[in-house]
This record gives C-alpha cells, structure tokens and sequence, in this order.
C-alpha cells in the first residue's frame, strides 16, 4: 500500500486488464504524428515518458477511422488503414515495455473538423467557430442510412486495428462535440428518422458502433467508452441523458465509462480555464458512478494528487483521467508515488500551449510549464562539460526557471531579487479566480531553494556581477504610465498595485484605463465588490487582446454578469475631479471616477542588459526584459537560457 496516496496507487482491472494504479493519461491530439496519421518517432518518445512516469494507462490520442470525412487536425493519429498496424504496435510495445497499459481512442469528428470541408454529422447544423471561418461551406452534410452503415463498420475494423497493433484497451470517443456526440445530444441532432428524436434513437448509432467494435475484437478484449456528462449547449444532452446512455452501455457490455463534458462550442467546460473551479466535470462522474456498477473515470482540472485521492477514496470514481496535468509533468505519477508532491510541474490551465499556441495555430502540442514537451531529447537538461559561476538577475519566472535549470546542468548559481521570489507571479495570483498561478509560483521558488541556487535579496547593479562566468538577466518590466494631465493624483493607482495584498480597495466608481490581461483583471476583481461600478476604457478596437480563447470566454462572461461598462476605440485626455475625459469617436465625454486605475501596458526594463552587454559580458536577456509576455514565455525563455549558459 503506498504510503501517500493509498486508493490512487491501488490497483483496478477494466474488463480483464489489471492496471497497476488508477491514474490514466486522457487523450488529447498532440499533433506529433506524421501528416499522414503514422506514428513518428516524436509521438513515441512523447508517450514514453508518460509510461516511464509510471501511469498507470495511457489513452493514446483519437485517431480517425476513414479516409473520407473522420479526421479533424494536421497531423492527427490514423487508424483507418491496415498500414498503420505496424507504427501503432511500436506505440503499443513501447508503453507495455515500461509496464503501462496502452488504450487507443478512435474517433470521427463530425462537425469539429479543424481541416475545413467537407464535413459531415447528424445533422446540417454548423460548430460556429468553423461556419465564421468557411461560411456555408462549414455546413455539414447529413450523413446517409449508407453512410451511417459504412461508418459502423469503419468502427469496428479500427478496433480491430488497435487489437491486432497490442492495444489491450480500446476506447470509443463519444464526448466533445465530436460525430457521436452529434447523434447523442438533442442540441446537434434534428433527424427525423429512427437515429434521431428520442433518447433511444440518438443512442442507435453508438450502440451499433459498440456493438460491432465488440463483434470484431471478441467479448474479451475490454472497450470502453467516453461521454460528456453534459454538453453544457441549450437544449442540448443532460446528465439524465448520459446516465441513460451509460447504462444501455453497461448492458451491451461495456467495461468503463470514462466521464468528460462540454464540446468545443462551449470549450471551456471541455478544458476548464483556471477562473473556473477544479474537478468541473467529477460531478458528473459521481451521477454515472451512483447509476453504473462498470468503473468509471473522473477527469476534468483535476490538478493535484491529494484531490484525486480524495475522490477516489469517497467512491465518486474508480479512476483519474488527466489530461493536462501529465503534459505539464510526465512524472506527476511517479512523484506522487514516492510522496515528492511539491517536484510536480503543476498545470496551471492556462490552456496557451496545449490550445491558443499548439492547436489553434496548426502546431504540435506544447506546453507553459513544460518547455520539453514535443522536445524531450533536444532540450533535455544534460550535465555542463564546464561548471561555470552563473548569475540570474531578477527572480521572476524566468530567472526562476532559468536558476533552476543552470543548477540542475551542475553550475553554481546565483539569484539577484530584491523583493519576494517570484517576481509579478505575486500580482497574477492575487485574485481567486486565478489561484492556480500560486501552484506555479510555489513550485519554482521550491526548486530553486531545492537545487542550492543562492538567492541575494538587493536588485543587482552591473558592480554586483563582475567575477560571473555569464548572466542571464531577467530584470521583467516597469507599467509604462499614461502622459496626461491629472495621471498623478491621489486617485489614481498603476493596475499591478491593486492585484496584491494590501492595494487600494475603493468603492464606487472605479475607472480602469487599458482593457488589456491586467486591465480586465482589475476590473473584474473590483466588479465583484459590492457598491462598485467598473468602467474599462481602451484605445482600440476591442478589449482582451491577445488574451487566450478560454480567457475571453470567460472574462467576457464576468463582464456582462457584473454590469462591467466598456468603451474601445477610446483615447483618454485627462483626469480630473469630476472624472475621466476621453475621446470615443470623435465627441468628448466625461465618466465619474472616485478612482482610477493605469493599465496602459508594460516596458521591459532592459538598461542591465545593454549595460553587460556593451561591457563585453557573456549575457542572456529573457522573460519580459527581452520582450513583455506571459507566463509560457517567461518559463521558455528561462529554460532556453539556462540550456545555454
């Protein structure tokens, strides 16, 4: 029995499949694979270091099952063709090598094609986001009774592919807006024939589907299946749906029911942002776990072990199945094994490399907190063939990140921060809907004290690193201001300064000049006290820019649901007693403001670089001393440097 997480590193069978503990990796597209869906060495090397992390199973990501319409990303996984056996099984044994469980997911993604036309699904109704991109070219094409047979088919023949490969674990994607889910939830499917109108009928495809991956893999080999407790869509699949679908599931033989929710329309109920609260979904596994008596997984933000364990333990689950925690850490298993839970590189659902810069953008996976995912070979620490004395300037993330992995390739290292470690991190965790940052800062301040950084409390002056081998500056940046008259009143307060303990605390009306990532933060922090009125003020076109898909989602929402005012396209002239001036298409105005907040962007203080620099110092600039950015750029940029040193 392990002594730190007893129920989580237990063991569990699913049909006849023993796995060594209860923590499966979930699956997500990493577009590792080859343009034309065969397994790459890159893939593999991915999914080995989740099996040598000591996951217990690992649910290869979806792969398509035809040529025709199935496959939704570049770069997506194949399983439609008798010539993709061959990689698949180098997938497969390299999991079973390390003592780990491969599953394989096989799915058609209907309506949710990234790749554009043609499409095809339930219905002829369009996923939003693709009908703005293509216009009524992202309609798609209501599948045939034909089609509908012949995908039955593909179904079955994929599973049997996963089989032949040395899956011993097959799962049936049925959640997330994807083909099935189009037939399940009322919301996409509108057919008026008998794979449409009644719960029965929407179930009627899936159950085919189950039913001939089951006649051709035999009633030994285990399939499971993935649902989305909810689509979180207006009218569209409930909970009571789901539990309906789980149990006709059960009896046709299903081994487990792995529990998800939303679709990519409502996306971020599917990858929960961090403003939204841990374990979305596990809800939803308690109503199937209590309706079911097949295992069941819980998955959704379920970020860190204490909380898996205590689910499991309760009996809301039988198994963990995340996602995003393991791109962040490969190892979290192994290290909550063997009680290191404060070495887990925690995810943060920032979602900006696993969505807003991998997907989104056509790109393979990555990750903020992990700058090796995709990469583990060519940037793996590797001990230094010199040590060297190396100095970091600035304990931000980036010097943070930097320190720990100059420390770790065996150089002695010394940490410049005049103020607490961890630089702005302080400031972007302050609000509750955006705690998980917390994780990140106590994690990298851990490691730092873990791996004998020195760490000398004064801001480093150029005087303080003569004698260094190299420096890596990470000085970050100063608020830029705003140039107008009454800017330095009594009432008027840069936006950093209100995101920490002890900032002003007005009520009334507060004005927040800059709809930026900090603009908008303050002003839905202040927009949830009571007797307060928030007005953002922002000089283009719109607010949030630059902000991540899942972060305008939802800041969008708490602006609306807290009566935040906003004006865009605004230049602000002045502030004064009787409030704010500015210009919005070209008439003045004047709002109310008992007080005022500067969130008119940031500069990066660059003046120690280029001081080192013209002194002929070895020097890196990184974080936002090199350019202002996020979180994923500070830890990238950090690492990089410490690479190089």
């Amino acid at each position: 029995m392990n002594p730190y997480y007893p129920t989580l590193f237990s063991p569990c069978k699913i049909g006849n499949v023993t796995i060594k503990n209860r923590i499966c990796k979930a699956p997500q597209t990493t577009g590792l694979s080859h343009m034309d869906g065969s397994v790459s060495s890159r893939l593999v090397r991915c999914y080995e270091d989740l099996a040598r992390g000591e996951v217990g199973m690992v649910i290869v990501e979806y792969a398509y099952v035809d040529r025709d319409c199935s496959k939704s990303a570049s770069n997506q996984l194949g399983i439609c063709d008798n010539e993709y056996i061959v990689g698949l099984g180098w997938l497969a044994d390299t999991l079973k090598n390390l003592d780990c469980v491969p599953c394989i997911q096989i799915e058609h993604c209907g309506r949710q094609r990234f790749l554009g036309p043609p499409m095809k699904s339930a219905s002829p109704n369009p996923w939003p986001l693709m009908y703005q991109r293509y216009g009524r070219a992202a309609i798609p094409a209501e599948l045939t009774l034909d089609e509908i047979d012949q995908l039955v088919e593909d179904f079955g023949k994929a599973a049997l592919r996963a089989k032949t490969a040395g899956f011993e674990v097959v799962e049936i994607h049925g959640a997330h807006g994807y083909l099935i889910t189009n037939f399940l939830s009322p919301f996409t499917n509108q057919r008026r024939d008998w794979y449409g109108g009644s719960r029965e009928n929407r179930f009627r495809f899936l159950e085919q589907v189950f039913t001939r991956c089951k006649e051709y893999v035999g009633e030994d080999f285990p399939i499971i299946v993935r649902l989305s407790g909810t689509d979180y869509e207006p009218d569209g699949m409930t909970i009571e749906d789901t539990i309906y679908y789980a149990q006709r599931l059960e009896a046709l033989g299903c081994a487990a029911i792995d529990v998800s929710g939303g679709d990519h329309h409502q996306m971020v109920h599917q990858v929960t942002p961090m403003q939204l609260s841990r374990g979305h979904n596990v809800w939803a596994a308690k109503a199937i776990k209590q309706a079911v008596s097949i295992p069941v997984f819980a998955t959704g933000s379920i970020t860190q072990p204490d909380y898996a364990e205590e689910i499991l333990s309760s009996g809301i689950a039988d198994f963990i199945s995340m996602g995003r925690p393991l791109l962040a850490d490969p190892y979290w298993a192994k290290k909550a094994m063997e009680g290191r839970a404060e070495d887990i590189s925690p995810c943060i659902r920032c979602n900006e490399g696993c969505l807003d810069r991998g997907n989104h953008l056509g790109k393979s996976i990555n990750c903020t907190m992990n700058p090796t995912l995709g990469f583990e070979d060519a940037l793996a620490i590797r001990p230094a063939e010199v040590k060297r004395r190396v100095a970091v300037a600035g304990g931000g993330p980036a010097g943070l990140k930097a320190a720990d992995t100059a420390a770790l390739r065996g150089h002695e290292v010394t940490l410049f921060e005049k103020r607490a470690l961890g630089g702005y991190l302080h400031e972007a965790s302050y609000p509750e809907f955006k705690a998980d940052i917390r994780d990140a800062l106590k994690y990298l301040v851990t490691q730092v004290n873990k791996h004998g950084v020195k760490v000398v409390e004064k801001e480093a002056g150029p005087e303080d690193l003569t004698g260094f081998d190299a420096v890596i500056v990470a000085t970050g940046t100063t608020p830029a201001g705003l140039p107008v008259p009454g800017a330095d009143s009594a009432n008027v307060t840069l936006a950093v300064d209100a995101l920490k303990e002890g900032g002003p605390r007005p009520d009334g009306e507060v004005v927040v000049i800059g709809g930026g990532l900090i603009g908008v933060e303050t002003a839905v922090l202040f927009s949830q006290r009571p007797d307060t009125h928030v007005t953002i003020l922002e000089m283009l076109p719109q607010i949030m820019n630059g902000c991540s898909d899942c972060d305008h989602i939802v800041y969008s929402e708490m602006i609306e649901q807290n009566g935040v005012t906003v004006h865009t396209g605004c230049r602000v002239t002045a502030i004064g007693p009787e409030g704010v001036t500015f210009e919005e298409k070209g008439r003045v105005q004047t709002v109310a403001a008992d007080h005022v907040f500067l969130a008119t962007g940031m500069k990066p203080r660059r003046a120690l670089f280029e001081a080192l620099q013209a002194a002929g110092v070895r020097v890196f600039n990184v974080g936002d001393s090199l350019a202002p950015g996020k979180i994923y750029d500070a830890i990238h940029t950090g690492y990089k440097a410490g690479l190089k040193v």
